[in-house]
């Protein structure tokens, strides 16, 4: 598994596992508010409430699927294999593993309007 350190912005590890940032690094310098990690990648989510992310493009390292829905972001939570971002509207962006699974358009109405 990669090794992030906030206080210098880099990684350390396996490559394969998070472990080397240095397509990312220009964009992980400055304004980074929150890391987060899955066992084998990262994701940064910076003060304008963009994502940066790297490690294992198979479990989460690759967001490419779902990019452009990466904006606007609150808050991220990760498990295993899979990065759960919540934007600001609510709605949720799921990406990463091959377990892992878009919400239908009903459950991202539930999500936004609030689940008691």
């Amino acid at each position: 598994r990669g090794v992030f350190h906030e206080d210098t912005r880099q990684t350390w590890g396996r490559a394969d596992k998070g472990g080397n940032s240095d397509a990312v690094r220009e964009k992980l310098a400055g304004d980074v508010q929150h890391i987060y990690s899955t066992a084998v990648a990262f994701a940064a989510v910076k003060s304008n409430c963009s994502v940066v992310r790297w490690g294992n493009a198979r479990f989460g390292g690759d967001c490419s699927s779902v990019q452009q829905q990466l904006e606007k972001v609150a808050v991220i939570e990760a498990a295993m294999t899979c990065f759960f971002a919540t934007k600001a509207d609510g709605s949720v962006v799921i990406w990463g593993g091959p377990a892992c699974f878009q919400p239908s358009q009903a459950t991202q109405r539930a999500l936004k309007s609030g689940i008691s």
